[in-house]
């Protein structure tokens, strides 16, 4: 067989397309999802400058005819759940990502359904007739091949990367292209005239490792020379559990990201005592003006699940962040939580905050939860968020 057998199926502009779908006018036209921050944008609006996390005013200025809508997550949960139907349906080996792209693996249905290309090829008809949506897809004998050639082939394209030409599909593309080679990394290999996969997978391991250090260099060394073993895992319980908020440019005052700091917590806090998953790993991202970014973490004796003790480390953590944000400015608060643990009896343990005192415990958590889970969201909010919109609950995957 000449084609590997991963799939990588990402759909397109995934809430823009899905507005697009619903309203027949919108079709063709640049659509914003989002007003203050831009959610999602369509290809047409992408086309004249704007992207995601982008502030408002900016995507206007760029694209004055584009078409703002409200977000509609429910809308977008449906049609995730939809798509994800058409992708068991073609095999059970479905790894979900996120919300609009999955890994699927089809190489015990040569027989029944043909080769990797023509499965590919009619899930994106599938799609298309059962969900209204384009979507692209990727074929390759590696997971990291099939995703850069999803990305490569959008938008509703179809790109295989035959075995027999894997390392010259590789060696050419841009080091931007390699999972992990962000702005910092990038502009270290540019340094040293590395600009293409090709010239990295060349280099030494020592030598990569000297210039960006251990671990990446090994990750990317590995990468540059096609080598990725992972298989497609389906039923893997996620590792982490984050949520975001881009606030746009500034200036921002240490009480608004505070209070984009609370709300975070609160949704990613929900969330694990949803799944019954607490988590001893609390980590606060930030992006700032220049869109560089910068990741602060500290990990607790046991695993938690209470609002208030991730909301006190949270706050420590962006405290000893607040030089950076003075000096450059912050767009995105993120929080994650990880080292996730599968054991509900670290659900009822008691904490202490940082001061020493006796947090309110999991009833008041729990009680909290059932009035949002009964009247929604807004029913219950921190007194520094009334009078202010309510950034709407991102749709995610199943747990």
């Amino acid at each position: 067989m000449t084609e590997g057998t991963v799939l990588h199926a990402d759909l397109d502009s995934f809430f823009a397309s899905v507005e697009q779908r619903d309203d027949p006018s919108l079709r063709g036209r640049p659509v914003i999802v989002g007003g203050g921050v831009v959610l999602a944008c369509s290809y047409e609006a992408k086309a004249k400058g704007v992207r995601t996390a982008m502030g408002g005013r900016q995507a206007s200025r760029l694209c004055p005819d584009a078409v703002v809508v409200s977000p509609r997550m429910e809308a977008y949960s449906q049609a995730s759940r939809d798509v994800f139907d058409v992708f068991h349906d073609t095999t059970p080996l479905v790894e979900g990502l996120s919300i609009d792209e999955a890994f699927l693996e089809v190489g015990g249905l040569h027989r029944i359904r043909g080769a990797p290309s023509t499965i590919a090829q009619q899930l994106r008809v599938d799609v298309r007739e059962k969900v209204g949506l384009p979507i692209s897809v990727g074929v390759a004998r590696t997971k990291y091949l099939a995703k850069v050639s999803s990305a490569l082939c959008k938008p509703d394209g179809l790109l295989v990367v035959p075995i027999e030409d894997e390392l010259r599909f590789l060696h050419a593309l841009v080091v931007e292209r390699l999972w992990g080679v962000g702005p910092v990394t990038s502009e270290k290999l540019h340094a040293v005239r590395l600009h293409t996969v090709g010239q990295v997978a060349a280099l030494g391991l020592r030598e990569l490792q000297q210039l960006i250090g251990p671990a990446a260099g090994r990750h990317l060394h590995a990468l540059a020379n096609n080598r990725d073993p992972r298989r497609v895992q389906t039923g893997a319980r996620r590792r982490s559990i984050g949520s975001q908020h881009a606030i746009g440019r500034g200036p921002h005052t240490a009480a608004d990201l505070d209070r984009v700091l609370a709300g975070v917590v609160d949704r990613v806090t929900r969330r694990m005592r949803a799944a019954e998953r607490p988590g001893s790993t609390v980590t606060v991202r930030l992006r700032f003006d220049d869109f560089t970014r910068s990741t602060v973490s500290h990990t607790l004796s046991r695993p938690t699940v209470s609002t208030d003790l991730v909301l006190d480390i949270a706050r420590r953590l962006l405290t000893s962040r607040m030089p950076d944000i003075e000096e450059k400015g912050c767009t995105l608060v993120g929080l994650a939580m990880s080292g996730l643990d599968d054991n509900p009896a670290q659900l009822v343990l008691p904490f202490t905050t940082s001061s020493g005192s006796a947090g309110p415990g999991r009833e008041l958590d729990e009680a909290v939860d059932a009035v949002r889970d009964k009247y929604g969201t807004s029913a219950v909010r921190r007194a520094v968020q009334v009078g202010r919109a309510e950034r709407p609950a991102m749709p995610i995957l199943p747990d």
